[in-house]
C-alpha cells in the first residue's frame, strides 16, 4: 500500500479588479489631457509650415524624454512617491506631451512630399536623440544630487 500524495496548491492569481485599477486610469486620463493639451500648445507657439521639417514635434519629444530621465531618478532613486504620481506624470503628461505618433506621421508626411533625405534623417534623429536625452538628463540629475549636501 501506498500513502495518498497530497497535492501542492499553487495560489492562483488574478487580474486586479476593475475597482482597483480605477483611480490608475483616472489619473493616465487626466496627465494625458494635460500632456497633450501642452503639445497642442507647443504646436500652435511653433507651427510646422506645410512642406517644413517637423522642429516642433521633435524639440517636444527630446524635451520630453529628458523630464523623463530627471523624473526617474528622482521618484526611484531620490525620493519615493506616491503610487499614483509615476502613471499620471511619467505615463499620462509626458505620454501624452511627448508624441511618437506624430513622428510616424511627420516622416511618412516628409518622404510623400518628394523629401525623402529628411524623412530618413528625421527617423534616425528623434529616436537617437531622445534616448540621449533619457540618458543625459537621468546621468545630470544624478550627479547634481550627488553634490547637494
Amino acid at each position: 500500500m501506498t500513502a495518498p500524495q497530497e497535492r501542492l496548491r499553487l495560489p492562483v492569481r488574478r487580474p486586479p479588479s476593475w475597482r482597483a485599477q480605477a483611480p490608475v486610469v483616472a489619473v493616465v486620463s487626466l496627465g494625458g489631457a494635460v500632456g497633450a493639451t501642452a503639445r497642442y500648445a507647443a504646436s500652435l507657439w511653433w507651427a510646422t509650415p506645410p512642406k517644413g521639417f517637423p522642429w516642433t514635434t521633435l524639440w517636444v519629444n527630446i524635451a520630453g524624454c529628458a523630464v523623463i530621465g530627471v523624473f526617474m531618478v528622482v521618484i526611484t532613486e531620490i525620493r519615493p512617491a506616491h503610487p499614483l504620481v509615476r502613471p499620471f506624470f511619467g505615463t499620462g503628461v509626458l505620454g501624452g506631451f511627448t508624441t511618437f505618433s506624430t513622428y510616424a506621421v511627420d516622416i511618412r508626411r516628409l518622404i510623400d512630399g518628394g523629401q525623402a533625405g529628411s524623412g530618413l534623417a528625421y527617423l534616425a534623429a528623434t529616436p537617437l536623440a531622445a534616448l540621449t536625452a533619457v540618458w543625459l538628463a537621468a546621468a545630470t540629475t544624478r550627479r547634481a544630487l550627488r553634490r547637494q549636501p
